[in-house]
């Protein structure tokens, strides 16, 4: 086709791929009117139509309403304005799947009841000042009048999920079903207690009791151990023991003996609750992190080992 020749509407419709009947009707709705007719009133078309045609083809495949793509074809819309609002409708539109798809993916794999999905459909729905009052509120309970302390105002920070403005649906199911963990009275209560012992520790053993962690001797110690598996009744694992006691004798600081010995399984016990290690797993999701390590399997062994050694005595 060349600038002087005008065609009848089937070239039109080979050259842009749109159907005969809808060049009509974009014609009848005035959005690309005929450059011509012919003596039988037949519609013809040049070269600019086919253009404008091709251009309103590209603006409904984006979604474009007829009434804002006339706009733009009778240059009273400038196109990048019209591109920039319907970017952002279609960013909403893209944040609302997510939360449904991450709603109905957790239902499924959950076998969520009538009563669990609203739950958590809820959940996935709060607004930001709704999840911080959620976040506050569990933090609280956590730290309430020991975050003074600034080891635990740092720790509280690091308990604290951030929500990015656009998350992908597996950051709106970690938050679920961390905001479900939040909830649980049974998990509030026992960090407040793992909190408050840290405290305990921290006043009887001085500025020792949070820096000197239980969980990095574990991963540095037991971990290497369980990877080379190592038996925790076997002697190789004496100096394990010995450097798990020392450690908590010196938060305590307090001797290391019988006493001791009996303490500290429990101690391990509390801070290796399975649940502790999936909140750790939903935080690093929600917040973009790595995904931490999970020392389930070391806390056990250590636990076995320290028990062994206390009923031999």
């Amino acid at each position: 086709m060349n600038g002087d020749t005008l065609y009848s509407i089937g070239e039109p419709a080979r050259r842009t791929g749109l159907a005969v009947k809808t060049i009509r009707f974009y014609s009848d709705r005035g959005i690309v009117a005929p450059t011509d007719r012919s003596p039988a009133g037949h519609r013809l078309h040049g070269i600019d139509a086919v253009v404008r045609l091709d251009l309103v083809r590209t603006l409904r495949d984006l979604g474009v309403d007829l009434p804002t793509i006339r706009g733009v074809v009778d240059r009273e819309l400038s196109l990048p304005e019209v591109a920039a609002a319907h970017a952002e409708a279609l960013a909403t539109q893209i944040r609302v799947l997510r939360l449904r798809h991450a709603v109905l993916t957790t239902v499924a794999e959950r076998g969520l009841t009538t009563e669990e999905t609203h739950l958590v459909h809820k959940l996935a729905r709060l607004s930001e000042d709704e999840r911080r009052r959620l976040v506050g509120d569990f933090l609280d309970a956590a730290f309430g009048g020991l975050d003074t302390d600034p080891a635990f105002a740092g720790i509280r920070r690091s308990m604290t999920p951030e929500m990015p403005d656009n998350p992908e649906a597996e950051q709106v199911r970690a938050w679920v079903e961390w905001a479900e963990l939040a909830m649980d009275p049974d998990f509030r209560a026992d960090v407040r207690r793992t909190a408050e012992g840290q405290a305990a520790e921290r006043v009887r053993g001085g500025t020792a009791g949070l820096r000197r962690d239980l969980g990095a001797v574990v991963r540095d110690q037991v971990g290497p151990a369980l990877a080379a598996g190592i038996d925790p009744a076997s002697y190789q694992a004496d100096s394990i023991v010995a450097t798990l006691a020392a450690c908590y004798a010196d938060v305590l600081g307090r001797p290391d003996d019988a006493e001791l010995r009996r303490l500290l399984p429990a101690r391990l016990e509390s801070v290796s609750d399975p649940r502790r290690d999936r909140h750790l797993h939903l935080l690093a999701v929600i917040n973009g992190w790595p995904a931490p390590e999970s020392l389930a399997s070391a806390f056990d062994w250590s636990v076995q080992a320290v028990r062994v050694r206390t009923e031999r005595q």
